[in-house]
């Protein structure tokens, strides 16, 4: 099978195509073959080893030092079942799947072999392969910092970075518990977010949403240009920073901030968990979440796709197309 792999950190083009075998599925797994996968902004993170400042280290030691040990990137899919193991009992030969793998990764190949009970679910009816491949990295991330934002039904919401992978998610998935949702995007993105549920859209190239006067109970940053000393004048009383992406002094204060004022900040890691992915699916289902696309490329192009997302100003998921055979 082809896989695009990645055996040392750099540009995009460190990444390069290479014949590996195809995986056999053991006792409990399914073999997929790959119709869809994404380039995400972790992918690329790990490909260049760019960590937010402080972290560069511990990257290292979780990836690898010299070369990540995994070399295959790619944490979400969407395919088909071509094979199973003999003691699975969940899926079928031809099955229509979506899969996250998190940081076991190596999605970018052709065929990609998984547990079945792992996050791993039906295809639900009317998503294409490329939306079905877009559900997990956003959705996940998304209902993680909200459900430990304790996010309230008619609290007052703004998503700084909302036309992204995870900002779209979170414009989607507050507006659906409840939230009144301020977005923050460029000019071009203002429409779009009106259309996904945003009560209010700030274009961050004509204002500063901390000069406004305005506060919120919820600010969800997934940029990382507005840590605590930037939006704790935009917090009300009892407000919560969720800091999606910061660097480690941006997340040192929070336990000082909880004991000496009424606001917390919340980051660190993501808990994906099989219950959210279920949970997701069933969104989608439902029409309620949505992951939105902003290109597609075709799996010869996965240099390209990388540039393009390292470039910053995505809008939703960015789509690696294997046509089946």
């Amino acid at each position: 099978m082809k896989a695009y792999v990645c055996e040392r950190y750099g540009a995009p083009e460190v990444l390069t195509v290479q014949e590996r075998p195809q995986p056999v599925p053991q006792d409990r797994e399914v073999l997929i073959k790959v119709h869809a996968t994404t380039v995400n902004s972790g992918d690329c993170r790990i490909r260049a080893l760019n960590a937010p400042y402080g972290f560069r280290f511990m990257m290292r030691l979780v990836l690898g030092f010299r070369k990540p040990r995994q070399p295959v990137l790619g944490t979400e899919l969407a395919g088909e079942v071509v094979a199973v193991g003999k003691a699975v009992q969940r899926f079928a030969v031809g099955d229509r799947v979506l899969a996250f793998t998190s940081m076991a990764m190596g999605c970018h190949a052709e065929y990609r072999c998984l547990p079945e009970d792992g996050k791993l679910m039906p295809i639900p009816a009317g998503l294409s392969d490329a939306e079905a491949a877009s559900l997990c990295f956003g959705g996940l991330t998304a209902l993680s910092f909200l459900r430990r934002g304790r996010l309230q039904p008619g609290e007052r919401i703004l998503i700084n970075g909302a036309a992204g992978t995870v900002g779209s998610a979170l414009v989607q998935l507050a507006r659906h518990q409840g939230g009144e949702v301020t977005a923050v995007c460029s000019t071009t993105n203002v429409e779009r977010m009106y259309a996904l549920g945003a009560a209010q859209v700030i274009d961050y190239t004509r204002e500063d949403f901390t000069q406004r006067g305005e506060r919120w109970d919820v600010i969800a940053d997934t940029v990382g240009n507005a840590p605590y000393r930037r939006s704790k004048s935009a917090l009300n009383d009892g407000g919560r920073l969720l800091l999606v992406l910061a660097s480690l002094p941006d997340m040192l204060p929070a336990p000082w901030v909880a004991l000496t004022t009424r606001h917390r900040i919340i980051a660190g890691p993501v808990s994906d968990c099989v219950a959210d992915l279920h949970i997701l699916v069933e969104l989608a289902q439902a029409g309620v979440y949505r992951p939105e696309i902003d290109r597609c490329y075709p799996f010869e192009q996965m240099i390209d796709a990388h540039r393009y997302v390292d470039g910053g100003h995505k809008r939703g998921s960015v789509v690696i197309e294997l046509l089946p055979d």
